[in-house]
C-alpha cells in the first residue's frame, strides 16, 4: 500500500479528528486513574506494536497510527514483529522499558501478551489493543476495531450474492440452487477469526438448512477451516486439497467464503490452477475477500476475485490517536460498545468502525474517491 499521499491524508485526518475531539469533547469521561496525563510533545512516547510487515494492510496501519500521532506532536516507537511472538512480546517489553506513556498493539496472538499487560499496568501505562482483541487478562484499557461480526455478515452476503440466492441486502432472492461452497477462516489464534466466522456461519446457516448450500467436504467448523497466521501459502494448500479430496470426480464448485484478500488469492491461484476460470464469469467459483488489498482489487475489477470488505484503516488509525489522547489527558476514550467484546477476563469497552462491500461496480466509489486507491494502482495492481 503506499505510504506517501495516503499516510499524508492520513496525518490530517487524525489531526482534524483530535481537533474535532477537543473541541466537542470526544473521549471526554471520568479520569482514569490508571492513565497519565500529559500535554503532548515529544517527551511523551507512544509504543505502537503491530504484528508483521508481511501484509500491505499492517504496513499502512502502522505507519498510518505513527503518522497520526506525530502530527498530535507525541514521539512513537513503530516496531514489527514479523508474525513472531516471541519478537512480539520482547519488544513491548523495551517500549515498556523504554518510556512509553501508552501502548497501542494489534497482537499476533491475543492470549500471549499477560506479562507485558501486567508490566504495562504496574508502570501506569495504559494499552490499547488495536483491531484484535488481546485476551485473558484485565489490563486491557481500550479496544478501537471495526465490527467484526459485521464483517463476517457482508462476506457471507456478498457470497450469498454472488450465487443469486440473496440481492445485495441480503434479501432472498427465490433462487433454491444447490449450491456446492467451501469454508475458510482466519488463524484460531486471532480473536477476530471467531467474529467473522460467527457472523458468516449464521448468515449462511438458513441456506445451509434448507439444503439451498452444501459443503461437500463436510468441513464446517472453525477448527477444520482456519489457516493458521493468515498464510496465504497455507490456504492454497488447502484448497489444494479440498479440490483432490472432494471435486476430483467433477463435482462442481460454486463458491468459496474467504475472510481476507491474501487467503482469496492463495485459493483463486488453487482453483485456476485445475483449470477452472480464469474469471466468473468463464467459470471459476465465487470466492469473497477481506481488507480491499490492491491486488484483490485489480482481481474484482478484472472479474476473478468477486468482492472484498473494505475497511478503511485510515479512520481506525485515527480513533487509535484519539484514545491515546484521552489517555494522555488522564481521560477515558469514548466508547461505543461496552457489552460485546468479552476478553475472557473482562468486557473490553470498544469503538466500533462500519465496514464497506466492495464489487467490481463500486471500486470507484469506494475506493478511488475516498483517495485509498488510485485508478492507476487498480489497474496495475500495485501500490505506487
Amino acid at each position: 500500500m503506499r505510504l506517501g499521499k495516503k499516510m499524508g491524508v492520513v496525518a490530517a485526518g487524525a489531526a482534524l479528528t483530535l481537533s474535532l475531539a477537543a473541541c466537542a469533547g470526544e473521549g471526554a469521561g471520568s479520569g482514569n486513574e490508571n492513565a497519565p496525563a500529559g500535554d503532548g510533545g515529544d517527551d511523551v512516547k507512544i509504543g505502537v506494536a503491530m504484528p508483521t510487515e508481511t501484509s500491505e494492510r499492517w504496513i499502512a496501519d502502522g505507519n498510518a497510527v505513527k503518522d497520526g500521532l506525530e502530527a498530535a506532536g507525541y514521539a512513537v516507537d513503530l516496531q514489527y514483529a514479523g508474525d513472531d511472538i516471541p519478537t512480539q512480546t520482547q519488544q513491548i517489553d523495551s517500549m515498556i522499558t523504554g518510556g512509553a506513556d501508552v501502548l497501542i498493539i494489534a497482537a499476533i496472538d491475543g492470549t500471549a501478551l499477560s506479562s507485558q499487560l501486567d508490566a504495562a499496568a504496574a508502570a501506569n501505562i495504559p494499552v490499547i489493543s488495536y483491531d484484535r482483541l488481546i485476551r485473558d487478562n484485565e489490563n486491557v484499557n481500550f479496544y478501537v476495531t471495526f465490527d467484526n461480526y459485521q464483517v463476517g455478515v457482508a462476506q457471507a452476503t456478498a457470497l450469498l450474492n454472488g450465487l443469486g440466492l440473496t440481492d445485495a441486502t441480503g434479501e432472498p432472492t427465490g433462487e433454491k440452487g444447490p449450491f456446492n461452497v467451501e469454508l475458510f477462516a482466519g488463524s484460531l489464534d486471532d480473536n477476530n477469526a471467531h467474529f467473522f466466522w460467527k457472523g458468516a456461519m449464521d448468515t449462511l446457516k438458513p441456506f445451509l438448512d434448507d439444503g439451498s448450500l452444501k459443503v461437500p467436504s463436510k468441513q464446517t467448523d472453525i477448527e477444520q477451516a482456519a489457516i493458521l497466521r493468515w498464510q496465504q501459502e497455507t490456504a492454497q494448500k488447502r484448497m489444494e486439497d479440498l479440490l483432490t479430496s472432494t471435486y476430483s470426480d467433477g463435482t462442481k464448485l460454486h463458491g468459496v467464503l474467504s475472510p481476507y484478500d491474501g487467503l482469496s488469492r492463495g485459493i483463486i491461484t488453487a482453483l485456476q490452477g485445475v483449470g477452472m476460470g480464469p474469471t466468473i464469469e468463464e467459470g471459476l467459483p465465487v470466492v469473497t475477500g477481506q481488507d480491499a488489498e490492491i491486488a484483490s482489487v485489480k482481481l474484482i475489477a478484472d472479474g476473478v476475485q468477486q468482492s472484498t470488505i473494505f475497511k478503511d484503516t485510515r479512520k481506525l488509525a485515527d480513533q487509535a490517536v484519539v484514545a491515546a489522547e484521552a489517555y494522555l489527558e488522564g481521560e477515558k476514550p469514548d466508547a461505543n460498545d461496552t457489552s460485546t467484546y468479552e476478553n475472557g477476563v473482562k468486557v473490553v469497552p470498544s469503538y466500533l468502525l462500519d465496514v464497506d462491500t466492495v464489487y467490481a461496480d463500486n471500486i470507484q466509489e469506494l475506493l478511488v474517491d475516498s483517495e485509498y486507491w488510485t485508478q492507476e494502482e487498480i489497474e496495475s495492481g500495485q501500490a505506487e
